[in-house]
């Protein structure tokens, strides 16, 4: 985790004939242009670099004015680099304000590969990306009503965390934490026995870990909890 200033400071690598880097600031100041243009308040952010300052990925917690109030916010996900690894992006998420949990969905690609418009074309290809979150927000407010609406015994629950294993969304070494949490919650707000509650035991045990990952095993626990509760 570093600074707003640090993420300034990084140099960005001189490109080739194919290949054109995006300096991770210009990125971050494009997506929050945008996100003001598009009617959102960004309310909080986070930034961390990796490899050498190579990877970037950052955290923008964003509302809309007069939005009804929920026990989560929204939260962008950016994330860029230097080394190739993967294209400029957005993703959108949640962060629950009682446990700092955080999860991902929906991803919009800012840039397929570091082409030469990449630069040229970032403003509009970012207007284009943020013009995307808007429908993933609400598509994650109708989802999380319908977890939290959805009854679960504790048959049923040890049954989703083998699912949950089953498709990578946790590993074996977090599954004594994850039951843990969901027989003797931490959180009184997660005492109802309902799909949002087992959701949220296993955001808490995944926390903490490589920002990367938890994208990757965010969407699978999703896909798992709209099978669940019917919506997919």
């Amino acid at each position: 985790t570093v600074s707003r200033e640090a993420v300034t400071e990084v140099q960005t690598p001189t490109g080739t004939t194919s290949w054109f880097p995006l300096a991770h600031n210009a990125l971050v100041c494009e997506v929050e242009t945008q996100l003001l243009a598009a009617g959102f308040h960004i309310t909080g952010e986070a930034h961390a670099l990796s490899h050498e300052g190579s990877r970037y990925f950052g955290l923008l917690a964003v509302e809309t004015p007069g939005g009804a109030k929920k026990e989560y916010t929204w939260t962008v996900g950016l994330r860029n680099s230097h080394d190739k690894s993967y294209p400029a992006g957005l993703v959108a998420g949640t962060r629950v304000f009682v446990c700092d949990n955080l999860s991902f969905c929906g991803e919009v690609t800012i840039s397929r590969k570091h082409t030469r418009y990449a630069v040229r074309d970032l403003k509009h290809l970012t207007s284009r990306a943020v013009g995307q979150l808007g429908d993933k927000f609400h598509h994650i407010d109708r989802r999380i009503s319908a977890y939290c609406e959805h009854r679960l015994n504790d048959r049923a629950a040890h049954d989703v965390i083998v699912r949950a294993l089953d498709c990578r969304a946790l590993t074996c070494s977090q599954i004594p934490d994850v039951l843990q949490e969901w027989r003797t919650p931490r959180h009184e707000e997660f005492a109802p026995r309902t799909a949002w509650s087992l959701f949220n035991a296993a955001t808490e045990i995944m926390k903490g870990g490589n920002p990367y990952a938890l994208v990757a095993r965010s969407q699978a626990l999703h896909g798992l909890f709209d099978g669940l509760v019917g919506l997919s």
